[in-house]
C-alpha cells in the first residue's frame, strides 16, 4: 500500500499501524542502534511505481524505517513524500548490484554507491527483524 504522506493525518497513521505495527519506542530504538536507514539513491522501480518518482533526470531518494511487523519505505518526489508500507510476510530482498526490495507486485532497486554501503548494517538489522517475525509463525510439519 502506498500513501501520500506529505501531510499527516490520523486515519493514515492508524492504517500504517494496523499494517506494519506500531513504531519502536525510543528506548527500543536506542537499544537496536537506530531504526532508520540513511538516504539511498533509487536506481530503478517497477512500472507501477513510476508515478511516485521524479520523471525528469533528478536523483530519486528513499529511506527505510523498521516497524514491529514490517517496514516503511519513504520515497521523495519533489516536495511530495510517499510511504510504501510492506509487512514482513510480503517482503522479499535481493542482493544484486546494490539491493532490491520486492513486495505487492512492485520493486525498488537501490544504487550500489557510498550511501548504500553505509546502510549495510541497517539491511542486516532489517533481515534479522524479518527472521524474528517469521519465527513467530514457525510451523512444525510431521
Amino acid at each position: 500500500m502506498i500513501l501520500n504522506s506529505t501531510y499527516k493525518n490520523k486515519e493514515e497513521k492508524q492504517l500504517l499501524e494496523d499494517l506494519v505495527g506500531k513504531p519502536f519506542s525510543f528506548l527500543e530504538s536506542f537499544k537496536m542502534g537506530g531504526i532508520g536507514s540513511k538516504r539511498m539513491i533509487i536506481r530503478d522501480v517497477s512500472p507501477n511505481l513510476q508515478n511516485f518518482i521524479n520523471k525528469v533526470s533528478d536523483i530519486n531518494y528513499a529511506n527505510i524505517e523498521l516497524r514491529k511487523s514490517g517496514i516503511l519505505v519513504y520515497i521523495n518526489k519533489g516536495l511530495q513524500n510517499f510511504t510504501w508500507a510492506i509487512p514482513y510476510y510480503q517482503l522479499v530482498m535481493y542482493k544484486t548490484n546494490g539491493a532490491s526490495i520486492h513486495a505487492q507486485g512492485r520493486f525498488i532497486q537501490f544504487k550500489n554507491n557510498k550511501t548504500f554501503k553505509e546502510n549495510k548494517s541497517f539491511f542486516e538489522k532489517m533481515l534479522d527483524q524479518k527472521i524474528k517475525y517469521d519465527m513467530q509463525y514457525n510451523f512444525q510439519y510431521v
